[in-house]
């Protein structure tokens, strides 16, 4: 996602427990710990909205959990779609109309802990059911209010406006 921190908690674990693999063209800058940390002491505001990007990533991460654990699967597409949405809405490269998603079935299915052909089958129900599509690498929302009841889906974990937005 455009802005986003890449392994910022090995700043302080001093390893990283996990790798990123894009699919798509990225840019990406690598920030040492050390320079990191002096600009945090110099600048205590980006200290603070480094600590907000991270704070909301956990809360992401929490959120998928619940999901994961209590929403169907209809439901969970639902959700991460709308997330997802949302999230690029922020960079203003989506609405409530849809978004472009180089994302294909498989990477749902690893996201969402389905195989790829329930995925397959959970998003012709959203389409058959008048909600969303999902072809030719966009998303296009039909009844974003719609989606936003099936999903249960309450943006306020996002935290869209951050603590230097506000």
């Amino acid at each position: 996602m455009p802005g986003d921190f890449l392994g910022l908690r090995s700043v302080l674990l001093r390893t990283s427990d996990h790798s990123f693999e894009p699919i798509v063209d990225i840019e990406a800058a690598e920030v040492l710990a050390s320079d990191l940390l002096d600009a945090f002491a110099r600048t205590p505001r980006l200290a603070t909205a480094i600590l907000w990007a991270a704070s909301r990533d956990e809360a992401m991460v929490v959120e998928h959990l619940v999901g994961i654990g209590r929403r169907d699967a209809d439901a969970r597409m639902a959700h991460f779609l709308l997330e997802l949405g949302s999230r690029l809405a922020l960079v203003g490269i989506g609405s409530r109309e849809g978004f472009d998603c180089p994302l294909t079935q498989y990477h749902l299915a690893d996201t969402l802990g389905l195989s790829a052909v329930h995925v397959n089958r959970v998003l012709r129900q959203l389409r058959e059911s008048g909600l969303v599509t999902f072809r030719d690498g966009r998303v296009t929302f039909h009844d974003y209010g719609g989606l936003v009841e099936l999903a249960e889906f309450d943006p306020e974990y996002l935290d869209q406006t951050g603590p230097l937005l506000k």
